[in-house]
């Protein structure tokens, strides 16, 4: 069949979602509460759904007042039944996959259980509705003429007790149908080397002459790739290597300190960049434009969505509303219930609402990474914003950051430490604390409260990073490669002091 052929096909398949996408647009609410009431009753013969009585519920009232909250760490114990091959705990079917994730800075490895359901009508119904979007506001896209560079885990799937794990993303090609392999490149067996360099080397050698249209994958991750492809293949730009290359899907990180880079990297003005928000407790935003960050919310992947205002999250005035109650341009910390057994979760995420009318949100950051030492309450959202402006006005290519306390100590006032990695060291005359001393106020009225003369605190204080200074903390902790990231903000300071020894 003759490759505009499959274009036309696949592009008009996907189109045909759009329409009951319309319907959750119309119908959020209805929606959702049908999500909820057929996860109740697939699960209440589950111990779980036994313990609380998923029998006598009947709406989300009931829900809220019978069924607690739940931690990964309150939750633990019962995924670990479910990972010695117990069945019937927290979900009706069995769950076969675990998802190895160990978050930004804690060592200890979670495992986040993916259902049969989940693969099917979440993780792998968002990739395709994630084509679908773009291809309905891109109709003169050829995006399957060539193939999507794929970017994954660097880990592959290991047995234990009759289950699996291993990365989320391992989990997702170990289980995707043959054909999507067709369309993908590298190779399902390079996709899930193990070895980071050697895995790199492989990816570069399979992809350099291929056409490819796409790329997916984590934004730190895939430069490191896309610059020794410009390596391999001697080029200035990505594009010359692969002109029909038209649009980047990414994910697990804030792409906006990342944007400049990319621009410099790939050099195409019509290139687009697609954001999803995804973990591997779900799959749960879709960018719904060309030109807006802003994703919208999918509200029928199976997953029932509650929220939690940060302003008392953690107090013992405490809050929890479901999609219909929430408000815009307030910071919410996400509750999921879903098709994989999880129940009123929380998953550490933070997000804003731009849009009631479709529910359309922004990811604003973490629940534990901010920095309210002194009253500033600076989030992910804020630093990256600035990251982003800096690297934009002043074209900068940052490679990655963290911000710190530096704590009162007698009479000295506190500040703020960034510690940033340049690709290319600025120029000696750039101020890099004054300007971002002053976009941070411009973003975050608290800050700039607790700067104004500086009663409180002092101007921020930057510390330039040697070259390679982020990848050989990830090195040293395992976490190359995958979904692994760098932590933005904390309230302490044991990160930026781990990178501050490596970088003397």
């Amino acid at each position: 069949m003759p490759i505009p052929l499959i274009n036309s096909i696949a592009s008009w398949f996907l189109k045909k979602r759009m329409h009951q996408i319309e319907l959750f647009v119309k119908y959020p609410n209805e929606v959702q509460q049908d999500v909820l009431l057929k996860l109740i009753e697939s699960s209440k013969n589950t111990f779980i759904g036994q313990k609380f009585d998923f029998s006598s519920i009947k709406n989300y009232q009931d829900f809220s007042n019978k069924v607690p909250i739940f931690s990964y760490e309150q939750f633990a114990d019962k995924i670990e039944l479910a990972r010695k091959g117990e069945d019937n705990i927290f979900w009706s079917s069995k769950i076969k996959w675990f998802a190895k994730s160990s978050g930004t800075t804690n060592a200890k490895s979670k495992f986040i259980p993916v259902s049969d359901e989940s693969l099917e009508d979440c993780h792998y119904a968002a990739g395709k509705d994630l084509l679908c979007m773009y291809l309905n506001n891109n109709p003169d896209s050829q995006l399957f003429t060539g193939k999507s560079l794929r970017l994954g885990g660097s880990k592959s799937p290991y047995e234990k007790n009759g289950t699996f794990y291993g990365d989320l993303s391992a989990i997702l090609i170990d289980n995707m149908p043959f054909w999507a392999e067709f369309s993908s490149t590298p190779s399902n067996s390079t996709s899930l080397m193990g070895d980071w360099n050697h895995k790199i080397d492989a990816i570069v050698k399979e992809t350099l002459n291929e056409n490819v249209t796409s790329l997916a994958g984590v934004p730190s991750w895939m430069l490191v790739l896309l610059n020794r492809i410009l390596i391999s293949g001697n080029k200035e730009s990505i594009s010359e290597i692969w002109p029909n290359i038209e649009v980047y899907f990414h994910g697990g990180v804030s792409f906006k300190p990342y944007l400049n880079q990319y621009k410099n990297i790939i050099s195409k003005e019509s290139m687009k960049y697609y954001e999803i928000y995804n973990a591997s407790e779900g799959f749960f935003a879709i960018q719904y434009e060309n030109k807006s960050s802003e994703l919208l919310l999918m509200l029928d992947y199976g997953i029932f969505y509650e929220f939690i205002s940060m302003k008392t999250y953690g107090t013992k005035n405490e809050k929890i509303i479901p999609l219909a109650s929430v408000e815009k341009d307030i910071n919410y910390a996400i509750l999921i219930t879903t098709n994989a057994g999880l129940w009123r979760y929380k998953i550490g995420d933070t997000v804003k609402f731009t849009s009631l009318s479709p529910y359309k949100i922004i990811v604003t950051g973490r629940t534990k990474h901010y920095i309210n030492v002194f009253g500033e309450e600076v989030i992910v959202e804020n630093t990256d914003n600035v990251i982003n402006k800096l690297s934009s006005k002043y074209n900068l290519q940052i490679i990655d950051y963290t911000v710190a306390p530096i704590f009162m100590k007698k009479n000295k006032k506190g500040a703020h430490q960034w510690f940033i990695e340049f690709k290319m060291p600025p120029s000696k005359d750039l101020d890099i604390s004054e300007i971002i001393d002053r976009e941070l106020k411009l973003e975050n009225s608290d800050y700039e409260a607790k700067r104004y003369n500086s009663f409180t605190l002092k101007k921020p204080e930057i510390i330039i990073s040697k070259k390679g200074v982020f990848f050989k903390w990830l090195e040293l902790n395992n976490k190359v490669g995958g979904q692994n990231k760098i932590p933005r903000l904390s309230n302490e300071r044991k990160f930026i002091e781990s990178l501050i020894k490596l970088n003397n």
